[in-house]
């Protein structure tokens, strides 16, 4: 399919020695192509506090702000705290926005998609500090109640949506409503059997570029057993309901299915969805193919349930 297609014909440039950030930067971009323009939706820069980079407002304009009464202003629009995929690394709020749009018309809430400090430059906890800044920013400053936000993400981004979860609670603050993980990258062991099973059906990942991509991102080998990294043997008693998916062409299709395992130990309420042959991030062709778009309808339906919309 084309989401195939894309990966054989950018994956070249993600072998070269050494591996060239800046390179890998701009090629994933090319990940905001892949989903069609959502229609009647509106972006907005806003800059949350605590964190470096202007983060995207994603405002369908079939979600209303609620009539206010005469002696209270109107309650905030829900929102989907959406964080983007790319390894750690890469990734954006621009390569993203139309993906989180889609998610978001779905859902029926805004998507505020955050630009979240990348490695090298910035190695693990910087990017779960940006997000747990933002949080803040949408309960405190904005007045959004917990139970009207979701955390969603694709790869590195689903991987953020469990790890700011843990560093919620391990904080005393209030959950989100709901987590939202495509394709989530989770094992930073890269142990997990479709590691292997996947090897040639995935067109992006290979197990042997990860280690690489992992150091990067933790700055070192010394943090692995940390519980916001060792993320599928940590503890996740009390996060909150989880909607998984994941391709079964998709080399971390076992980190989906070994969280949603996980996940439902701990007495959480999880939907797995695990669509046939289908690629890793196969929600970035949102609009383009009905695989990607039932998924986010799927996804949209479940935080709408968890908000009590």
């Amino acid at each position: 399919m084309e989401m195939e297609h894309f990966w054989k014909s950018i994956t070249p440039h993600m072998l070269k020695e050494p591996f060239d950030v800046a390179l890998y930067r701009i090629v994933m971009e090319e990940c905001g192509s892949l989903a069609t323009e959502p229609t009647g939706v509106t972006y907005e820069e806003v800059q949350c506090p605590g964190t470096v980079k202007p983060a995207i407002w994603c405002r369908p304009v079939s979600v209303s702000t609620p009539p206010s009464s005469l002696s209270s202003p109107p309650p905030p629009p829900p929102v989907i705290l959406y964080l983007h995929g790319g390894g750690f690394i890469s990734g954006s709020p621009a390569s993203h926005r139309k993906l989180a749009a889609h998610l978001a018309k779905h859902a029926g809430t805004h998507a505020l998609v955050l630009d979240y400090r990348r490695a090298p430059e910035h190695t693990f906890p910087s990017q779960i500090d940006d997000v747990v800044a933002a949080y803040k920013w949408l309960t405190e400053d904005q007045g959004i109640p917990h139970t009207k936000i979701a955390l969603a993400g694709d790869s590195a981004g689903g991987n953020l949506s469990v790890a700011t979860s843990l560093a919620l609670r391990e904080k005393g603050m209030p959950l989100p409503a709901a987590i939202a993980g495509f394709s989530p990258w989770l094992d930073m062991r890269v142990s997990g059997a479709s590691y292997e099973t996947n090897r040639d059906k995935d067109a992006l990942a290979k197990p042997e570029m990860l280690p690489g991509v992992i150091q990067t991102y933790l700055g070192g080998n010394d943090k692995a057993d940390e519980p916001l990294v060792d993320l599928l043997r940590t503890d996740l008693k009390g996060l909150p309901p989880m909607y998984l998916a994941t391709g079964t062409s998709d080399i971390l299709q076992s980190d989906a299915e070994t969280l949603a395992k996980r996940a439902r130990e701990a007495g959480i309420d999880v939907e797995l969805e695990t669509p046939k042959d289908l690629q890793h991030i196969y929600v970035c062709l949102a609009g383009n193919a009905k695989e990607a778009d039932h998924t986010l309808k799927s996804a949209g339906a479940f935080i709408r349930s968890k908000m009590g919309l």
